[in-house]
Formats: C-alpha cells, structure tokens, sequence
C-alpha cells in the first residue's frame, strides 16, 4: 500500500517542519513528572499554541488549526521525527477536548479548551478507585446535589498528571443506590478547591507521575457537569473510546520508536551477531510500526466519509500496548545490562531514555483499560461471542 498526498497536504508538511526546526529545544526538557518540568512542557504548550499546532484538528477560534485527521496524522508524524517534547497535556487534548466538542455546551467550550490549547489549564484523568480500577462501572465516590453545587465526596486513584495538574475530569455516583453503569455523572473540577487533598505516587523510577486524589465535602458548580445528570457513563464510553482510538497514540510515536530501535542495533554489531534473534526482533517492531500507520490512516479516511470508531479500538489499543512493550524489551536486549541505567546516569550516554520508556511499556497492557477486558469487548461485540 502506498501513501500519496495532496498538494495541500504537502504543503501543510512542510510548513510544520519548518516550524518545528526553529521552535524544537534544542536540549530535552525535564520530565513533566517533577515541577520543573511540568513548567517547561507547560510553557512549551504555549509555544505550540502561538501556531495553533497544540490542537490541529480544533476550530481555530478555539485555539487549533481546523485541520482534518490525515492533516494530524502529518502533523504527529512530523513531530514526533523533530524529537519535539512529549505532551503534558494529553489527557485534556486528546481525551476531554473531543468529548466536550461533543457533549459539552457552547459555553463550556469556549471556557475551557481556549486555556487548555495554552496549557494555562492542564489536565488530569480521575477515573480509577480502590476497589474501581478497569471496571469503572464500580465507582463510589458520590456527587450529592445541593441548589447550584454538587458535593463530592471520596477518593480516586492512579490519577494521571494529577500531581500539578490545575483539573480533573471524572466519574461520580449522583443517584443513591444505584449500580453498576446506571446514576453516574462526568464532572469536570478544579484542583484546588478546599477539601481536595493531592497525594503523590511514586513510579518505578521514582518520579510521580500519578497521584491520588482526596475529596472531602467538595463543592463544585453543577455548571462544570459534563452531559445530563445520569449519563455519565456513555459519556465515559466516548471519551475511553478516543483513548483506545486514534488520537492518544499516534501511529508516528512507534514510527519513531522503530527507527531509533533500528539505529540502536546499527550502534551494536556485537550484539546482533552474538543474537541474529534481535535482528528479526527489530524487523518485526518496523513492520509492526508501519502496520499500525496504514491502519490509522484507513480508519482516518472512513472517518473523513461519515464512519465512527467503534468496538475495533479496542483491537487498536491491544496492538498499540503490545507493540511498545515488544520493542522496549528488544531495546533493552540490544543494550544488556547498560539498559538498566537512569537517564542522568553519567555513563547512560544517551540509553538511559530506553528504560524510561521500557518502564512506561509494561503499563501500556493495563492503562485506557486492561488489554484482558479488551479482548472480552472484541469477543462480545465484534465477534459475537457469548459472555
């Protein structure tokens, strides 16, 4: 299959990389999992947004470029070969952004995504609970109404961001008694609102990257509710759907991965004759890489005609998660046990981003909802299998 594009596209192309070769860093930023870092990717959101390149495919009087999804797909594939910065603000682009475009009123729109597409607002994800991880439908934290507010009381947890971020978007039980998927509202909130109380969680290489997030007789304007009081749920659905889909993983992030994993067995000689496995490794991770490109781009092109994402992101999900774990292991092989060493080790040389992205690999099979309850949803409703 090969790929041809318009002219416009082309020009579209090339206008990005210019950009991005002047406006890159030219050294990496910190990670956004610790307050220095957090500033720098904040302000280089503001940065994007100077070009409307923070959020393509927005409108542009929200703050994007109104580019169509073959156009963002150029774009990422752009990005991410500029070694341009990881986004801190992901969770609110790609996640809430077009669950608001699609639930959310004119007013809310034009409160939020304008700060977000700044990164002046950055957001965090508050699905998970003790005892609610994958099966959300199990949440308890309730949203009592009273007048104008809603009360929210209880605890989420591995809350993406969370640590600096400024709000959250989450599920709350507002009908007493209710089960399962039924009584649940979406509720944006600020997080520093009194009552709420924010606690790190340490990551495997220390950072925390997610926190936990107290809330005790929370007052929050029904006004940041997201959709009807009760259908939370649905709502939910859609905005997991666009994280299983297409936008949280674009396809040009394992590109890239694919061809730094091919440069890293160029580097090593040694260990490709020691193990010609590897060579067969990396050969697979590029085909597997290109594979998931083409994908995306059929199902941007079905979306362009009037298609909708479906159960078969659930299928897009397994893939993306199992294809970064495969070629983070076959990194770390290549690297032995140099691969072991943090990024600001002194010998790390560079390789030490290796194992950063090795150690967010093994959450990739669990996040956006576990790979096990995905082939559950591909059993049921794609093939027609019995529960």
């Amino acid at each position: 299959m090969r790929l041809e594009y318009t002219d416009k596209q082309n020009r579209f192309r090339a206008e990005v990389r210019e950009w991005l070769r002047e406006h890159v860093p030219r050294e990496p930023l910190k990670s956004f999992d610790t307050e220095e870092g957090f500033a720098q990717h904040r302000a280089w959101e503001r940065t994007l947004s100077t070009a409307g390149y923070s959020a393509v495919t927005w409108p542009k009087d929200m703050g994007g470029r109104g580019t169509d999804l073959v156009e963002w797909l150029i774009f990422e594939e752009e990005y991410w070969s500029a070694g341009a910065p990881l986004r801190v603000n992901q969770n609110g682009i790609f996640l809430l952004a077009p669950t608001l475009m699609e639930y959310g009123t004119e007013i809310q729109k034009r409160m939020i995504l304008p700060r977000m597409a700044t990164g002046e607002d950055v957001w965090a994800q508050a699905w998970s609970e003790p005892g609610a991880g994958s099966d959300m439908a199990a949440i308890r934290s309730k949203a009592v109404r009273d007048g104008d507010h809603y009360v929210i009381t209880g605890q989420k947890t591995w809350s993406t961001r969370a640590v600096f971020a400024d709000w959250a978007f989450g599920l709350f039980r507002t009908e007493e008694g209710s089960q399962r998927h039924h009584g649940l509202t979406f509720i944006l909130f600020p997080l520093n609102l009194p009552g709420i109380t924010r606690r790190p969680i340490r990551q495997l290489n220390g950072l925390p990257g997610f926190a936990e997030i107290f809330m005790d007789d929370v007052r929050v304007p029904v006004a940041y509710r997201l959709g009807e009081e009760g259908a939370g749920w649905n709502i939910a659905m859609a905005t997991a759907g666009f994280e299983r889909g297409l936008m949280l993983r674009s396809p040009a992030r394992f590109q890239q991965t694919a061809r730094l994993l091919a440069e890293l067995l160029r580097r090593h000689p040694d260990r490709a004759a020691a193990d010609p496995s590897l060579c067969d490794a990396v050969t697979q991770a590029w085909m597997g890489a290109e594979a998931y490109t083409l994908a995306t781009y059929r199902t941007a092109c079905r979306l362009a005609k009037g298609g909708h994402i479906g159960a078969e992101a659930s299928t897009n999900k397994i893939f993306w998660s199992e294809l970064d774990l495969q070629m983070h292991e076959t990194a770390m092989r290549i690297l032995g046990a140099r691969g072991e060493l943090m990024p600001e080790a002194p010998d790390a040389a560079g390789t030490g981003q290796w194992l950063d992205g090795f150690l967010f690999a093994q959450a990739g099979p669990i996040y956006a909802g576990t790979n096990e309850i995905q082939r559950n949803i591909i059993a049921e409703r794609m093939l027609g299998l019995p529960r």
